[in-house]
């Protein structure tokens, strides 16, 4: 069964951080490209970051840039989304993805930046 199971969202105030984590099963996580996607409310859901498998090479949306950093453990099959300086316009559920021969997503966690 391959799975991708999230964890670490939660509430935080602006300016804070969050580490959202994602566990991969049932696959050769290492050869799969890691993203971090997010939907707002009443909103198209976004590519937030990316990262290869075999590289580590890195893309990131321009809204996040300087303030998230996307990693991955293969030795952990684990993909990882550092948010910093979190403002409330990052709000959403943030999805995380395995692209390769075939692609998986994770069930979303939620992410509230509230004062």
């Amino acid at each position: 069964q391959v799975k991708l199971v999230e964890s670490g969202g939660g509430v935080v105030q602006p300016g804070g951080s969050l580490r959202l984590s994602c566990a991969a099963s049932g696959f050769t996580f290492r050869g799969y490209v890691g993203l971090w996607y997010r939907q707002a409310p009443g909103k198209e859901r976004e590519l937030v970051a990316s990262i290869t498998g075999p590289t580590g090479s890195t893309n990131y949306a321009d809204s996040v840039k300087g303030r998230f950093s996307i990693s991955r453990d293969n030795a952990r099959t684990t993909l990882y989304l550092q948010m910093n300086s979190l403002k409330p316009e990052d709000t959403a559920v943030y999805y995380c993805k395995a692209d390769g021969a075939t692609n998986y997503w994770g069930q979303g966690t939620q992410v509230t930046v509230s004062s």
